[in-house]
């Protein structure tokens, strides 16, 4: 890892602005930063925040959505969690809390404000970042992203097309792998017939050794 890079990470993983200086309401728990970055990895998956399963492991897609999202990429734990293959940086780095109705609240606004421009600056490498969810897309395609994330995810092949800006990465974009997505994966049949086969080959293309 760069010493750049090395510096970034570690203070993500010691930050406590949402504690000691949030935008709004403070963090209501103590915070437990979880990301997985290195120098090396081609691929990089930005989602939304830790669940209350990962705030607990300390390791990112450690629940049933990570089941469902290795199982979309062709992979297992053994590369999933290999950083120096794969990168993981979701756009909040801790479990954001629960709503009134039991649902995780969205990604805290002070991660993205204080540390993604420069933690993707120090990662210049990457080739291909799978957005997960809107706030990933809503980062990392501005007003290229449709009106709505199923617009936005249909359109997932002129995106692999475009030619990215000098150090920047390709993007692709994916619904949420959430159980609670069973009935958009029904309604929307070409995910899974058209984009998973071309997201296990890119997968597979930039995580082999």
């Amino acid at each position: 890892m760069s010493e750049s890079l090395k510096s970034i990470a570690a203070d993500i993983r010691a930050c406590r602005i949402c504690i000691e200086n949030p935008e709004k309401s403070a963090l209501p728990h103590a915070p437990r930063p979880v990301l997985q970055v290195s120098s090396s990895a081609r691929l990089c998956i930005c989602g939304q925040a830790p669940g209350t399963r990962v705030h607990k492991s300390g390791r990112p897609f450690t629940d049933p959505s990570g089941d469902r999202l290795r199982n979309w990429m062709g992979i297992g734990e053994d590369v999933f969690h290999d950083a120096d293959r794969l990168a993981i940086i979701p756009m909040g780095f801790c479990f954001p809390g629960l709503d009134a109705k039991g649902g995780d609240l969205p990604p805290r606004s002070e991660c993205r404000k204080t540390w993604h421009d420069q933690l993707f600056a120090a990662m210049p490498q990457l080739e291909l970042v799978l957005v997960i969810g809107q706030y990933a897309q809503a980062y990392h395609l501005g007003s290229r992203r449709g009106k709505t994330l199923t617009e936005t995810v249909s359109r997932w092949n002129s995106y692999l097309e475009e030619m990215p800006g000098k150090d920047q990465p390709k993007v692709l974009p994916l619904p949420h792998p959430s159980w609670r997505n069973n009935t958009w994966l029904k309604k929307n049949p070409w995910f899974d017939k058209d984009l998973v086969p071309v997201l296990r080959s890119e997968v597979a293309r930039l995580t082999s050794r």
